[in-house]
């Protein structure tokens, strides 16, 4: 097996985040590893698929003779709603789960604190590793939580904006 420089202190900072941060942490970066794939495949089909549909649904359009009847719109219009569909797939989705990360974080804090708590009432300030472990626990699912949904906010709000611009430009396209 081929050695990447690098895996294994990777691997081994992803392990000390999960122990440091929580049990919430592997769910936070599962759905946040959910959320960009996602995302990626939003961008793969805008940049590889979406084109050679378009172009198809024009050129279907331009191959009809009669384009000006009440038939022909209907027409029209369901071309544009196929596209749209296609355009906006898979963009609920993606902010449901930009909107789930922050509350994971948040539902994090909430159990770190507990945890926290209760190295206070069983140590008191007696012992500050642990709690610090539990503030650990607090803090860094909020601040995965956030950074994600952040993140993935940016790209879902490009994404609708795409969606629009696109359907907008198969309006004019099919006239």
């Amino acid at each position: 097996m081929p050695q990447y420089p690098g895996l294994s202190e990777a691997i081994d900072a992803i392990i000390d985040l999960t122990v440091r941060g929580g049990p919430l942490i592997p769910l936070i970066m599962l759905t946040s590893l959910l959320l960009w794939t996602l995302i990626i495949e939003r961008y793969w089909f805008y940049r590889f698929r979406y084109p050679s549909i378009l172009a198809r649904t024009v050129a279907q359009w331009n191959l009809r003779i009669e384009q000006q009847s009440w038939y022909a719109r209907r027409i029209r219009e369901g071309m544009i709603s196929e596209l749209s569909v296609a355009l906006r797939r898979g963009l609920i989705p993606i902010k449901t789960l930009a909107a789930v990360l922050p509350l994971l974080g948040l539902l994090g804090t909430v159990t770190g604190m507990v945890a926290t708590f209760d190295i206070l009432q069983q140590y008191g300030n007696s012992n500050p590793q642990a709690l610090s472990s539990g503030i650990s626990k607090a803090l860094l699912p909020t601040t995965a939580g956030l950074v994600t949904a952040i993140a993935a906010l940016f790209f879902s709000i490009n994404l609708q904006q795409r969606a629009e611009t696109e359907i907008n430009r198969v309006r004019d396209k099919l006239v």
